[in-house]
């Protein structure tokens, strides 16, 4: 954890007698009061400043004051950053061909983040110290998903677009202020989750769902939708998010990831002892995730931000831009399935902007540009490389181990245990380094772990394929054998779970209202 005094850190100290009084760091401090006071001013924007009451321009002013008041609060003259990168963006958005725009918005924007992170490890290494880099990442999801709606509906036609593409893409450009609310509007500055430009825009103006039935028109052609109450959203995940924090604070004294890199934790644990404090310590880094992403989550949905229809029971959804889901990360029954639980908002930018746009190397693109984008630690690419691998090394056992286990529910009860519990193993073993950042602590502590997982992963990949395989007839109920073929099953089913998402994501957005009929 950062010192109660980090000399690094620029934000503003007025409460530094506060934070002595409760012994948290300055920066964790302050980014509390931030995010309680977005948490409070978000209810006001909804209820006092609704569409219904003030124009959309009201609403952008105050949604980017805010934001750049709370962002100077936090990152002191550091918040220059805040106001730069996407400066410099919209010159290009405004004054470059459609036809290219989208990539030298993307280079110019990953180029100016790179830099903020180069700078931040030079001046800073391995700080856990509150900083300017984690609104810049968000800022640059926003400003480079923007230009590529701009492309989609400035240079493409119609019938070249995906239904999310469809649905995303923009004719007209953003005014000065509507860009820069959108940037900077304080809800989502602190911690995300990214909001795209069409629903941002939509929610500004009060364009909502169909589904309320409570719409009232704003007298120019387009239709007001109230949303229901997210109050009870809101209670739950704020809940949610202080009881992560106090896990995390509670416990994490005892499991400190850096002791992963001592010499005397090496030479006095076994392999199992190794492992327990893998699992441990990553899970305990995971609630300070769940927490700020929780909070940032509560303040959208109190500005009435997030609502997502109606389940099957006929109760509000408040998920549209949650950017984690707590349970199905933490039961998830496979790597693929992790991946999806987790940093929700920053896989749907990476398909949009990526793995959507190419024909080839999407996947390897995929992974570099998340990467690039987390910065240049050597912990975040051991991570981002085991990841690949062990994705390539579980579909690899899933085709061929899994029809062996479909036969019978007590079979596949028995299965999916045994994928719950290695999909913790594997998680615990390829994201420690991604925590600890260093290489070479990393690289020692495999080597004392005898790189079992990956040998395992290696071992499989080489052996399954030579076993004769089954599959499942009649409704799991016979089996027979199948010889290996030819076709790339793993990219087929990548892409069904690509294909399946868009799908519900262009069903969901039928549900808004662009123009009153």
């Amino acid at each position: 954890m950062a010192e109660l005094d980090d000399p690094n850190y620029d934000g503003l100290r007025t409460f530094d007698w506060l934070a002595k009084l409760v012994g948290l760091p300055i920066d964790q401090l302050n980014f509390l009061i931030t995010q309680f006071t977005a948490l409070g001013l978000a209810g006001l924007l909804r209820s006092k400043l609704s569409p219904t009451v003030v124009t959309p321009a009201v609403r952008h002013i105050f949604g980017l004051v805010i934001g750049l008041t709370l962002g100077y609060f936090c990152f002191g003259r550091h918040a220059i950053h805040l106001a730069g990168l996407p400066a410099v963006t919209y010159v290009v958005i405004r004054s470059w061909d459609p036809q290219s725009m989208q990539r030298v918005v993307l280079a110019v924007a990953m180029l100016y983040l790179s830099a903020i992170h180069f700078h931040r490890q030079a001046y800073d290494y391995g700080s856990s110290a509150l900083d300017i880099t984690g609104p810049l990442m968000v800022i640059t999801q926003k400003v480079t998903s923007l230009a590529y709606s701009l492309h989609d509906g400035l240079a493409r036609k119609e019938d070249e677009l995906t239904p999310a593409q469809r649905y995303h893409a923009m004719q007209k450009m953003p005014t000065f202020i509507e860009y820069f609310s959108y940037v900077l509007h304080f809800q989502a500055l602190m911690a995300g989750p990214i909001i795209f430009y069409r629903d941002y825009i939509n929610y500004v103006n009060g364009y909502g769902h169909t589904l309320t039935g409570n719409e009232e028109s704003n007298g120019n052609g387009y239709k007001i939708v109230r949303d229901p109450s997210p109050t009870q959203a809101v209670v739950k995940k704020v809940a949610a998010s202080l009881a992560c924090a106090f896990i995390f604070v509670t416990f994490i004294p005892y499991y400190p990831i850096r002791r992963l890199k001592e010499e005397e934790f090496l030479q006095s644990t076994n392999f199992l002892q190794k492992y327990w404090y893998l699992i441990i310590s990553t899970m305990l880094v995971r609630f300070k995730y769940y927490h700020a992403w929780l909070f940032a989550d509560a303040i959208c949905n109190n500005s009435g931000l997030g609502f997502n229809g109606y389940d099957e029971n006929g109760s509000a959804r408040w998920d549209l831009l949650s950017n984690v889901d707590v349970w199905k990360f933490e039961t998830a029954l496979s790597l693929h399935d992790s991946i999806e639980a987790w940093n929700k908002g920053t896989n749907r930018w990476l398909r949009m902007i990526v793995y959507d746009r190419v024909t080839k190397y999407r996947t390897v693109l995929t992974y570099g540009l998340s990467a690039v984008w987390h910065g240049f630690y050597p912990g975040y690419y051991l991570t981002f490389a085991s990841g690949a691998f062990f994705t390539f090394v579980a579909r690899t056992v899933r085709r061929h181990i899994r029809p062996y286990f479909v036969s019978s529910k007590s079979k596949k009860v028995f299965y999916d245990i045994l994928t719950l519990v290695t999909t913790r193993l594997v998680l615990a073993y390829i994201t420690f380094s991604f925590i600890l950042l260093e290489f070479a602590p990393s690289i020692t502590l495999y080597l004392n772990m005898y790189l079992a997982p990956h040998v395992f992963g290696l071992s499989a990949v080489l052996v399954l394929p030579l076993v004769p395989r089954t599959r499942e007839l009649g409704g799991g109920s016979k089996m027979k054998p199948e010889r290996p073929s030819s076709s790339s099953s793993s990219r087929n089913g990548r892409s069904a779970v690509v294909n399946h998402h868009d799908d519900h994501h262009h069903n969901h957005h039928h549900g808004h209202v662009h123009k009153g009929k």
